[in-house]
């Protein structure tokens, strides 16, 4: 559930790379043909300071952006279907949590499509990254749904 304003400096830039991307559990997307990072998923746990669900100890949150070009492209879906398979093989999570900010139907779609299904809407959610308050809807997905998709 990336959400920033644009960079204002290299220092700010900095910034977001040491405090966002550079979290544990946070991959870069990479085009297949130029090895050319695009964009990044993660995965949050409970112990993150930075997950936007309330999550139980055995539960994680999946977050991803994707620059404007590769929209449409399929590589968020296609990564975000790797870090479920990582979520509940290898960390054993029993759910995972998603989420998209009111409006933005392309990151609904991708949730869709990887299987979560709706659980509920916050209000007026505080989102520091933009120094806004935006509506965010969440998704989730339990590992029994998983296990049936895949």
């Amino acid at each position: 559930m990336a959400g920033w304003q644009p960079h204002t400096s290299i220092e700010n830039s900095r910034e977001i790379i040491k405090t966002v991307f550079s979290a544990p559990e946070t991959y870069p997307v990479v085009l297949k043909e130029t090895d050319e990072v695009v964009g990044s998923v993660g995965i949050t746990t409970a112990k993150s300071e930075v997950h936007s669900a309330k999550i139980a100890d055995n539960e994680c949150e999946i977050g991803y952006w994707i620059g404007k070009p590769y929209w449409g492209q399929g590589l968020i879906p296609e990564a975000v279907t790797e870090l479920l398979r990582h979520a509940f093989k290898n960390l054993k999570m029993t759910a995972v949590w998603c989420g998209y900010f009111d409006g933005n139907g392309k990151s609904r779609r991708v949730q869709e499509k990887c299987g979560f299904t709706y659980s509920h809407t916050e209000y007026n959610k505080p989102v520091p990254l933009l120094n806004d308050f935006r509506t965010e809807h969440f998704t989730k997905l339990t590992f029994e749904e998983w296990k049936k998709q895949y």
